[in-house]
């Protein structure tokens, strides 16, 4: 589904996304305000793009048997709240209420456990390649509404999985142009 008109959210859940329900969740402390934005890349097998595996990886449903590089993540338990395909289609496992278990080891402006007050988003990509238009356009409606949703979320609040966890993650890389999704969002 390729993105033309903005969203709403209700309850957590994006309208006009797919709706893929991931394990791979939990709830947020109750002191925890969605505070965050993170943004990743994530493509299956390495490099390429399509195929529903990244779907069905944060479904815990990813067949070790399909690719050898399956077999070394097969008992990863990770989910995002968002993945943005290459076309701007956009798959939700989680709804941004919930905990979702995408940072890992991580902190943001000295707080621990990004998790926990956080949304991320992945996008379909790697982090020498670069990005499609179309998301770009994506991942900039989806923020707007976010931050319409979730106040504490501001432009100055939203950051890369290489920021909040350096040495262990590079994502979404230099091909990521952020100045372009920083304008994007005055």
């Amino acid at each position: 589904m390729t993105i033309n008109n903005a969203f709403e959210i209700c309850d957590g859940w994006l309208s006009g996304a797919r709706i893929c329900p991931s394990p791979n969740i939990n709830e947020r402390p109750e002191t925890a305000d969605i505070s965050l934005l993170v943004v990743h890349n994530i493509s299956l097998p390495p490099g390429e793009f399509g195929g529903g595996y990244v779907q069905a990886f944060f479904q815990n449903k990813l067949d070790a048997n399909v690719h050898p590089y399956f077999s070394t993540i097969a008992g990863l338990t990770v989910s995002a709240h968002l993945f943005i395909e290459r076309d701007g289609a956009i798959t939700q496992f989680a709804p941004f209420t919930a905990r979702a278990w995408h940072a890992g080891a991580s902190s943001f402006d000295g707080v621990p456990n990004c998790n926990d007050y956080s949304i991320g988003i992945e996008l379909e990509g790697t982090d020498e390649l670069p990005y499609s238009d179309a998301q770009y356009r994506a991942l900039e409606k989806v923020t707007r509404q976010l931050m319409l949703t979730y106040p504490k979320l501001t432009p100055e609040r939203i950051t890369g999985h290489e920021h909040i966890a350096p040495g262990r993650k590079t994502d979404p890389g230099p091909a990521f142009d952020w100045q372009r999704f920083r304008r994007a969002l005055e």
